[in-house]
């Protein structure tokens, strides 16, 4: 099949582009090609970063998967293992999908940025046009997979105007070694938040605060166990519990693992909670989380009254030509990782074929079916009259 190259003022057509070329967009175009469709003109994967590996690129020098390397795996391509079968480091993944798109010549297109998604007709089967840098894509359905990294998540709390020290969100976190000395609050309890609390507290003054006590899973328990009983059950009560890595560990065998409940405001000088206690602060990093990246989005109008994209599965229930992979359990049971993207994709990529051979269906049969107005426009002769 022929690929497909756009200039900016020039519009391609393709069946399905796929947003997003991390963990879920690599999976989606995996299931593409399974599905007999082919890059170009079948399906194109239009990516904003600059090379391969998503999110991954971005995150802190020390992160590690939460699950051996076995078990970190996209479909279709298992991930290498590890020195020693210990849990990988983010380096190691973004080298995977680097792999992972040459192994199945995914052909993504990079770097470009998506402005918008628009709708090219009024009927609900017109294409979708997908503006972007690099030109414009109209296609006949679009998976949206750009994540959460794009949109950190910061609550709001009284006095965050007022704080006189450094106000930083883990997605702009690198290493210890830039809170060496200083006094550090941590917010989160999820799993960045206690990796990153172990780390700081070798070179820092470190508190950790989280909203509820965290839940630390037994030290033979990793994330393989989570992933595994979210993707059986479509339970995701568990995902925030804690696996204990090795530096987790150490620094429960420091003392370090004492979680403080959240405070009711920021001072000039640090944290304050509403029974009194105030505690001098130089830095609050916040592991709070991310939000969805969905401004593309926006043209098509698809938020309900709560703000949020209401979904049957991945598809947007507003527009079945939308759906929407990888940003959470509310779009399939341990979709934002690794090990649970797959089932999803395959399930969406299974529904949007469907709908293109339907779709397909209805125009051959349109195409067939007699027409008044093919009749009235015909010549005499067409029309089965001599003229006379």
């Amino acid at each position: 099949m022929d690929e497909v190259s756009v200039l900016p003022d020039e519009v391609a057509d393709v069946d399905v582009a796929v947003l997003g070329a991390g963990q879920a967009g690599l999976a989606a175009g995996y299931y593409l090609r399974r599905a007999g469709l082919e890059p170009g003109r079948g399906f194109v994967l239009l990516d904003a970063g600059d090379a391969p590996g998503g999110a991954w690129r971005h995150v802190w020098d020390s992160l590690r998967l939460l699950s051996p390397s076995e078990h970190s795996s996209l479909p279709g391509k298992p991930m290498p293992a590890w020195r020693d079968g210990d849990y990988p480091p983010a380096r190691h993944v973004v080298s995977y999908l680097a792999a992972f798109e040459e192994r199945h010549d995914l052909r993504v297109v990079r770097p470009v940025r998506v402005a918008g998604v628009h709708r090219d007709g009024a009927e609900p089967t017109s294409p979708l046009l997908v503006v972007t840098d690099a030109g414009t894509w109209r296609a006949r359905a679009v998976i949206s997979a750009t994540g959460t990294w794009g949109r950190p998540f910061v609550p709001g709390f009284p006095g965050s105007g007022a704080f006189g020290g450094r106000q930083l969100h883990v997605s702009g976190y690198r290493r210890p070694e830039e809170l060496a000395g200083r006094r550090v609050v941590v917010v989160g309890g999820g799993n960045s938040a206690a990796q990153v609390l172990a780390e700081i507290s070798e070179v820092a003054e470190a508190t950790w605060v989280t909203a509820r006590t965290p839940t630390f899973l037994p030290d033979d328990v990793d994330g393989r166990v989570l992933f595994g009983a979210v993707t059986d059950t479509g339970d995701i009560a568990g995902l925030d519990d804690i696996v204990m890595v090795p530096p987790v560990v150490r620094a429960r065998e420091r003392g370090v693992l004492v979680p403080h409940p959240p405070f009711a405001r920021l001072t000039s000088t640090g944290v304050a909670w509403a029974y009194g206690r105030h505690q001098r602060a130089d830095v609050v990093l916040w592991c709070t989380g991310f939000r969805p990246v969905l401004g593309h989005l926006a043209p098509l109008r698809l938020r309900g009254r709560d703000g949020q994209v209401p979904t049957a599965g991945t598809r947007a229930v507003a527009d079945p030509r939308v759906h929407l992979l990888g940003y959470g359990d509310w779009t399939g049971p341990a979709s934002a990782t690794l090990v649970g993207v797959g089932p999803t994709a395959c399930r969406a990529v299974d529904e949007i074929t469907g709908y293109l051979g339907r779709i397909g269906d209805d125009r051959h049969a349109a195409e067939q079916r007699p027409s008044w107005k093919r009749w009235f426009h015909k010549t005499p002769d067409q029309a089965g009259r001599r003229p006379g």
